[in-house]
């Protein structure tokens, strides 16, 4: 009787630690539910973080903050306040923020230079699910052709980004209800390509190499949509 007095006290405490680590992997992995928001690009995380934030991108100092009529806030309520009309970069991020106020230049440029990352550390990894997520379908296949090149060759792309020395905005438009932008990124890479023997066919391990990429995104500035695209990559000419 006392052995089976002890059997049930086993049980019991086994009970109670499984029901513990039940409750520990909810907290840490949380609860998956059909109202899940999707997942977001890093442009547009930065973009809200900036919304959040009340930041005001200034691509001027020229604004006359005692003016009258509450002049310091005009940058606020008109997107074209501050702006060059007659510089082409001006032009074009004033479209952009007439169709979206809210567009920040800065904040892109900050949002996508954590996409690049993304975009190339995938394509080293052969990650085409985090690629379809940040590339235009045209883009998609191109990346995704190289990907398969590679593997029919049975080779591997080992990618590290020592820095990204600068991710500038150059380029700015409206392409019909499209917001385009297109950020020049001057990056510091390790890139080796392996073969399945792990011996080194392409690059070099010990060799810092800058590159200068020229990456345009897009978004359809008319959907509740917040995310961006890559929608066209060219090397500097």
């Amino acid at each position: 009787m006392m052995g089976d007095g002890f059997q049930f006290l086993d049980i019991v405490l086994f009970a109670m630690v499984a029901a513990f680590l039940v409750l520990r992997l909810r907290s840490v992995l949380g609860k998956k539910t059909g109202h899940q928001e999707p997942r977001q690009d890093p442009i547009s995380r930065r973009q809200q973080d900036a919304d959040k934030d009340g930041n005001v991108v200034e691509l001027s100092n020229n604004r006359n903050n005692d003016g009258p009529d509450g002049a310091a806030d005009e940058l606020e309520t008109d997107p074209a306040a501050g702006l060059d009309p007659n510089d082409p970069l001006s032009a074009g991020i004033t479209q952009i923020r007439i169709a979206d106020n809210s567009f920040h230049p800065t904040e892109f440029a900050n949002g996508a230079h954590g996409a690049f990352e993304m975009i190339v550390q995938a394509f080293a990894d052969g990650d085409t699910t985090t690629l379809d997520n940040l590339l235009a379908e045209d883009v998609f296949e191109n990346f995704n052709d190289a990907i398969e090149t590679r593997k029919t060759a049975d080779e591997r792309l080992e990618t590290t980004i020592i820095g990204i020395k600068s991710a500038d905005v150059i380029e700015a438009e409206m392409d019909g209800r499209n917001a385009m932008v297109t950020v020049k990124f001057v990056s510091e890479q390790v890139n080796v390509t392996h073969d399945s023997e792990n011996r080194v066919v392409d690059g070099d391990p010990n060799q810092v190499t800058e590159i200068t990429d020229i990456w345009t995104f897009s978004r359809d500035t008319k959907t509740n949509d917040p995310n961006w695209k890559l929608v066209e990559t060219r090397s500097q000419n």
